[in-house]
């Protein structure tokens, strides 16, 4: 079972951690040269759908920095995205206002497993079953 993202709406979403305990990083920077000391929450941003490099800074928190902590998606958030998000490290997301959540819920819980490795559970399914 994957890890499950919290979605919000950004019409109504407020961050509830300390200014000092998120970091922000622009989807142009390497995450690996962010200083991660003492932070909570890292948010990413998608300036537009079709720009997918946050998911790329995602991965790169949760596999190779092992970044436990909150990793929010902000931006041109659409539910068609939700599910790499996920894949991705992604534990929040904060869904653009025209955005259905009941409908993200939904599509989430379409896809409960999956056969192979992600930046969360990195052992295949055939692997965590045997």
């Amino acid at each position: 079972m994957s890890q499950n993202l919290q979605l919000f709406s950004a019409d109504t979403f407020t961050a509830t951690e300390a200014e000092s305990q998120r970091l922000s990083i622009a989807n142009d920077a390497d995450p690996r040269e962010a200083d991660l000391s003492g932070i909570g929450v890292v948010e990413l941003h998608f300036p537009k759908f079709s720009d997918g490099r946050a998911f790329s800074q995602a991965f790169l928190l949760r596999r190779r920095l092992g970044f436990t902590g909150q990793i929010r998606a902000t931006g041109d958030v659409l539910i068609d995205q939700l599910v790499q998000m996920q894949r991705s490290g992604f534990s929040q997301a904060v869904l653009r206002a025209d955005q259905n959540l009941a409908h993200g819920e939904a599509l989430l819980k379409h896809y409960p497993a999956f056969y192979q490795g992600d930046a969360v559970h990195t052992t295949p399914h055939f692997a965590a079953t045997a």
